[in-house]
C-alpha cells in the first residue's frame, strides 16, 4: 500500500510539473526579435486565432492555448490588433494578453509629407487598412466633411509629430487623433496672429508648406513669408516655384522652366498663373515654419532668389531691377557649376 502511495504521489508530481510546464513555461516557438501576432477585423473569434497561431507557429502547445482559453472564457473577448509575443512567453501569459486586450501600440512617426498619398502609404505601411483604403476615405468628401475641411485642405490637420496608435485603428479615428493634435496646435493666440495676417489657419498652414519647401533656414522663413504676404496684398502672383513642382508632381526638380510653368497653367496649385494661395498645402511644415508665417517679419520685399553660393539662404528684393539682377547672378552660377 505504502508503495502504490508513492507511486501515485510520483505520478501526480510528476502531473502537476507537467501541466506547469506546459502552460507557466516559455512556449515560443522561433528565433531572433520578438515577432507578432496580428488578429485582423472580422477574424477576432476562436476559430481564426487558433487556425492564425497553428499557421504562423508563433508558439508550441496550441492544444493547451485552446484548452485554457475555453477555461478563462477569452473568446468572446478577443479583439482585433498587434500582440507581441515575446521569447518568454507563456501559453497562459498569452491567454491572459488577449482576454486582456494588451495590444502593442503602433507610432506613426509623420515628418514631411507632400500629398494624401504620401500619407496614404505611410498608414498602410503601419496599420491593418490598406493604403488605397485611407485614400479614398481622405478623398470622399462625405467621409472628411465631419474635419470641416474639403479634399484639398484636409492635409492640413497634419501638424508633423509621433502619434500613437492600436494596429486596427480605422481611418477616421487615425484623423480624429490628428484633429485632437491640431486642435490643441491652434491656440487662441495662433488664431489670433493668423486673422492678423488676414488668413485662416488653414491659410496660414498652406503658406507655411510653401516657405517649408522654399528654405531649411528657420531664421529666415519669417522673411521669406513677409514677400507672400506683400504679394497676397497686392493681389499679385505668388509665383513659387514649390507650387509648380507640386503642380507638375515632380519634386526632384531643382529649376523651374517656362515649359514647367506652362503645362500645368490650368492646374489651381500653379501660382504663376493663378492668383491667391493654391487651394491646399503642398506638403506638411513643421511647427516652426508655422510659426514662422504667423511671426511674418514686416518688409517691403516682393522677390526673392537663392543666393548664389549654396548655402541655402536667399536674397531679397523691393522691385523688378534689384530682383533680376539677384536672379542672374544666381542662374549664372547654377550654370557655372551645371546644375540643371
Amino acid at each position: 500500500m505504502k508503495r502504490l502511495f508513492k507511486i501515485l504521489a510520483v505520478l501526480f508530481v510528476s502531473a502537476a510539473l507537467y501541466f506547469a510546464w506546459l502552460f507557466f513555461a516559455p512556449a515560443s516557438a522561433y528565433e531572433g526579435t520578438n515577432p507578432y501576432l496580428y488578429i485582423r477585423t472580422g477574424a477576432a473569434d476562436k476559430e481564426a486565432v487558433l487556425q492564425l497561431l497553428k499557421d504562423s507557429s508563433l508558439i508550441k502547445h496550441t492544444g493547451a492555448f485552446e484548452w485554457l482559453g475555453n477555461r478563462l472564457n477569452i473568446w468572446q473577448k478577443l479583439r482585433p490588433g498587434k500582440y507581441e509575443i515575446s521569447k518568454s512567453e507563456s501559453v497562459f501569459s498569452l491567454v491572459r494578453k488577449l482576454r486582456n486586450n494588451r495590444q502593442v501600440q503602433v507610432n506613426l512617426v509623420i515628418t514631411k509629407l507632400r500629398t494624401k498619398k504620401d500619407l496614404a502609404q505611410l498608414v498602410g505601411k503601419k496599420f491593418e487598412t490598406s493604403a488605397n483604403s485611407f485614400l479614398d476615405y481622405v478623398n470622399n468628401p462625405d467621409s472628411i466633411k465631419k474635419f470641416g475641411l474639403d479634399t484639398s485642405t484636409i492635409m492640413s490637420l497634419v501638424i508633423p509629430d509621433t502619434y500613437a496608435y492600436y494596429w486596427s485603428t480605422t481611418p477616421a479615428r487615425i484623423l480624429q487623433k490628428l484633429q485632437q493634435q491640431h486642435q490643441k496646435f491652434w491656440t487662441a493666440e495662433r488664431k489670433n496672429k493668423a486673422a492678423a495676417l488676414g488668413l485662416t489657419p488653414e491659410q496660414v498652414y498652406t503658406l507655411a508648406s510653401i516657405v517649408e519647401e522654399e528654405t531649411l533656414r528657420n531664421d529666415e522663413k519669417p522673411l521669406i513669408s513677409s514677400v507672400y504676404v506683400n504679394r497676397l496684398r497686392k493681389n499679385m502672383y505668388l509665383g513659387a516655384d514649390p507650387t509648380v513642382k507640386f503642380a507638375v508632381g515632380d519634386f526632384t526638380l531643382k529649376r523651374i522652366y517656362f515649359g514647367h510653368i506652362n503645362s500645368t497653367a490650368s492646374n489651381p496649385y500653379n501660382t504663376y498663373k493663378n492668383k491667391g494661395l493654391p487651394p491646399g498645402p503642398i506638403c506638411t511644415p513643421q511647427a516652426v515654419t508655422i510659426d514662422a508665417v504667423l511671426n511674418t517679419k514686416p518688409s517691403n520685399y516682393l522677390f526673392f532668389c537663392a543666393k548664389p553660393n549654396g548655402n541655402g539662404y536667399h536674397a531679397f528684393a523691393e522691385n523688378e531691377t534689384e530682383h533680376f539682377k539677384n536672379a542672374k547672378a544666381y542662374q549664372d552660377w547654377l550654370n557655372a557649376n551645371k546644375i540643371q
